[in-house]
């Protein structure tokens, strides 16, 4: 069923509607809800696929779901209309206005009604990508402060690896954080690049809903095979920035294995046709984000390396 969570008058009579789609199964309810959201920043679309698809799915299997599933494909249509990340206009990052107030701005309001209406899932999903300057491999971010409640639903997602991020470095005005602090729990998933769909990332994740869905009791559906993700916290990540302005080539593909002092790339100069450096890995491991967008300057990310993990899933390099 199609429900409005929150709309808002606009200029020249025209009215903003953020929706979801609240999916109940006709199987044995269990009273649980996960809700799967996505669209909060309008450069990211990898999202827009994974709800797309699992609402077909789910549609078809409406007699295997036990419970709720709420998807929210479009937390900024605006943003997603005019491939804008913020609100357009306003120069506003709606990740970065929860819990909201519906007290003061209007969009302060908006986030505050997205909050309030998936409060009290047993699960949420924050699906997201990169931006258009760099690819991800799919991820889920966890801040420290969350892992033992995270953890067990993160094995379960079929992504390749689960990055636990230190408390200082977690913004506390994103939706996942509040919704965490509420007693939600709330994983952010990060895959693929900005502006575009990765049909591969975006199956993998279904894969791994349906599988954390079935360990919840809330799916009887057929599922792939899933694998367990690498485990990796702050230091176990080696970076790798330019140290010139140029184009950005890289030797490697994404998501593959490197030797330290490995060459990942060159920064070159059109002008004159000079190398101006040559990028070396700075660690053994492989390369989970890689630079997409190819203009850099000094100090513009190039790579991140996962180096290690801390086994618990069995994973090695």
């Amino acid at each position: 069923m199609i429900k409005d969570v929150v709309s808002l008058g606009l200029p020249v009579g025209e009215e903003l509607i953020i929706r979801k789609n609240s999916i109940k199964g006709t199987g044995k309810d269990n009273g649980k809800r996960i809700c799967i959201v996505t669209g909060t920043h309008g450069d990211e679309l990898e999202g827009q696929y994974v709800t797309w698809k699992l609402n077909r799915i789910l549609k078809k299997n409406i007699d295997k779901l036990h419970g709720t599933v709420d998807i929210y494909p479009a937390n900024n249509p605006l943003g997603i209309s005019t491939i804008y990340r913020g609100i357009p206009g306003y120069d506003l990052d709606m990740n970065r206005m929860f819990p909201g107030n519906a007290h003061t701005t209007e969009f302060d309001y908006v986030v505050k009604r997205i909050y309030e209406d998936i409060c009290g899932a047993d699960l949420c999903v924050d699906i997201h990508a990169s931006n258009i300057f760099l690819r991800e491999i799919p991820q889920i971010r966890i801040n420290e402060i969350s892992t033992e409640v995270l953890i067990p639903f993160a094995k379960t997602m079929n992504m390749d690896f689960v990055w636990i991020h230190s408390s200082a470095t977690v913004l506390q005005s994103t939706l996942a954080y509040s919704l965490n602090e509420a007693g939600t729990p709330t994983l952010v998933v990060e895959m693929g690049v900005g502006m575009r769909i990765t049909q591969d990332y975006g199956n993998q994740l279904i894969d791994g809903l349906l599988a954390t869905m079935k360990k919840m009791g809330m799916w009887e559906g057929e599922e792939a095979p899933t694998k367990p993700p690498i485990i990796s916290t702050d230091g176990h990540v080696g970076f790798v920035n330019a140290d010139s302005s140029g184009l950005f080539l890289p030797y490697i593909k994404h998501g593959k294995r490197v030797r330290k002092k490995e060459l990942i790339g060159a920064v070159v100069d059109p002008l004159d046709g000079a190398v101006k450096e040559e990028l070396e890995s700075p660690i053994n491991g492989f390369v989970f984000t890689l630079r997409e967008y190819p203009v850099v300057y000094d100090g513009s990310l190039i790579a991140r390396v996962l180096g290690g993990s801390n086994n618990d899933t069995g994973s090695t390099f």
